[in-house]
């Protein structure tokens, strides 16, 4: 069931022309794209899905910083039992579940107090707490100016911020709370799925570069997905 959808803050659109800084960035990142045996790798690209949970491989301090070395979902919220999806990304810092449909008696990820759905089996990045950050190499098809629209939840709400090569492309976006008090289950609300349309507008230039989510308060949502659709300058 679909609802009004939520809208975090727009803000207007940054210019970020290369830089010595940025490509000095680039040159000394040690991060690499996220791949393994079913993902197969290489900068996620823009326009497109940019998927959170294939943030860059490279560990603690250079690909994320996460509060705490354990992942709290793969193989603790998600057992360990061999499967794809419970054990991804197991190993690292970064706390990461996926959305689960068909789930009874309780609905979860495909439940009544969503405001869009999300695709089943969608890896996420969760349990996030201020201060946290993660990195994701991309490849931009064509220099210009995008749109981007977000996946999320946000129990409480919220500010995050997005970096282009080590420099700042946003500032603080507010994200806008998927609490709804009608859900009878108080644990669900980590699990109301929202699309925020034009999240924010950023310019890109052709080529590599690396993202880099900041969360900057409350913390506690789910990260899935930013989508860059090209616009006109």
């Amino acid at each position: 069931m679909r609802r009004g959808v939520f809208f975090a803050s727009v803000i207007g659109t940054l210019l970020l022309p290369a830089t010595a800084s940025s490509q000095l960035f680039l040159r000394q990142y040690k991060g690499e794209p996220y791949r393994d045996a079913r993902y197969h790798g290489g900068a996620q690209t823009i326009p497109g899905k940019v998927l959170c949970a294939y943030y860059d491989l490279g560990g603690e301090g250079v690909a994320y910083h996460d509060t705490d070395p354990k992942n709290h979902g793969s193989g603790e919220l998600n057992p360990a039992d061999g499967s794809y999806l419970n054990e991804f990304r197991i190993n690292e810092g970064v706390d990461i579940s996926y959305t689960k449909f068909h789930r009874k008696p309780d609905p979860i990820d495909d439940n009544p107090f969503d405001k869009v759905v999300p695709p089943a089996d969608l890896p996420y990045v969760g349990w996030t707490e201020p201060g946290e950050w993660f990195n994701i190499t991309v490849h931009v098809a064509h220099a210009g100016t995008y749109a981007v629209d977000f996946l999320y939840t946000s129990n409480r709400g919220g500010t995050i911020s997005v970096d282009v090569n080590g420099e700042h492309a946003t500032g603080p976006i507010e994200i806008a709370s998927t609490n709804d008090p009608q859900d009878p289950l108080a644990w669900r609300q980590w699990h109301h799925w929202n699309l925020a349309g034009q999240l924010f507008k950023v310019r890109l230039s052709e080529g590599k570069s690396v993202l880099t989510a900041h969360i900057l308060t409350k913390g506690n949502m789910n990260l899935a997905y930013f989508d860059f659709r090209r616009v006109r300058e």
